[in-house]
């Protein structure tokens, strides 16, 4: 008779453990799509501004192609209003399963302190790829006694409070760039803000106003009509389309880059595989000639990185902007 063979409590004990690990396995996998099958449905793309500006522009060209690189739809939906922070506070408040990612940018690390947000910029938000930047030019009329930002700041400092700027609101990259050079440069410039960077712009051209500080795109077209004059730009290097208007730095203010960047960011708590996944598929994109060119065109530069270089720089730029914030003496509305 052939004898019964009976496991032992620890054999039948493993087999038992390795059994259950492998249907909790298979129970994790099957209930949880975003691992197993993402993406298989749309994708939205929120952007915190009105269609048209380049916040928008960014998101709509970036779902363009990463509809066909992930097989999926890729929807655009704006979130305009209070400076931003009614989109961010939308991604913040997302279902973290990928199928919700955001274009914000700069000002979610300065509005935080200016005003109340429902989001933290740090905690909130899971870093997908930085996208790259945009810089702030400094313009005046071409009646204006300044041909350069030197002769602006020698007025400045003999007539302290006298010169005026617009801006598109208070808080903005635009107002804040100014700022910056105020400390740096040690002048008094008074701010008038406006509703926007063309009404800002306007003020300039009809000399209600010194200077306007806004941001690069849509002036193009005013600086090569002779409509306004560019004493200088924000960015790190020379505008390709303004090649004669130098830098902050170039003009002896030193460490002053102060740019509108741009970053895809998804909910905190996103699965690291599906981040890993569109950070590759966005560095890619962003290599594409077609596609650096398009961004270009709506006066943005591509400077992509992925989610650990994008998470170490948008800690420094939270720093930077609160940094600022607090040397200006700006106050909380």
């Amino acid at each position: 008779m052939q004898s019964e063979v009976v496991p032992t409590p620890a054999r039948g004990f493993r087999r038992l453990a390795a059994a259950s690990a492998a249907w909790l396995l298979i129970g994790v996998v099957t209930s949880c799509p975003a691992l197993a099958a993402w993406p298989d449905r749309t994708i939205t793309i929120i952007v915190q501004f009105a269609p048209g500006g380049s916040n928008d522009l960014l998101g709509r060209i970036l779902a363009a192609e990463l509809a066909p690189a992930l097989g999926q739809n890729v929807i655009v939906e704006n979130h305009p209003g209070a400076a931003g922070n009614i989109g961010a506070a939308a991604l913040a408040r997302a279902v973290p399963d990928g199928y919700t990612l955001g274009v914000l940018s700069g000002p979610i690390f300065i509005n935080p302190n200016l005003t109340k947000v429902a989001y933290d910029p740090i905690k909130d938000f899971a870093p997908i790829a930085y996208l790259g930047a945009s810089p702030n030019v400094i313009l005046t009329s071409p009646n204006s006694a300044f041909a350069n930002i030197q002769q602006m700041i020698s007025e400045a400092k003999a007539n302290p409070g006298k010169i005026n700027f617009a801006t598109p609101g208070a808080g903005s990259v635009s107002h804040l760039s100014v700022e910056f050079l105020k400390l740096r440069a040690g002048i008094n410039l008074v701010h008038v803000p406006y509703s926007g960077a063309a009404p800002a712009a306007q003020a300039a051209i009809a000399r209600t106003t010194d200077l306007a500080s806004v941001n690069i795109s849509g002036m193009l077209g005013h600086v090569q009509s002779g409509a306004l004059r560019a004493l200088v730009q924000t960015g790190k290097e020379r505008w390709p389309e303004m090649p004669d208007v130098p830098t902050l730095v170039q003009s002896g203010i030193r460490d002053a880059v102060l740019e509108t960047t741009q970053f895809l960011l998804a909910p905190a708590g996103t699965p690291p595989a599906i981040i890993d996944r569109l950070s590759s598929e966005v560095l890619v994109i962003l290599q594409k000639p077609v596609v650096r060119d398009r961004m270009l065109k709506v006066s943005f530069a591509v400077n992509g990185e992925g989610a650990d270089l994008l998470r170490v720089r948008m800690g420094r730029e939270l720093a930077m902007w609160k940094e600022l914030i607090e040397q200006a003496g700006l106050k909380p509305n």
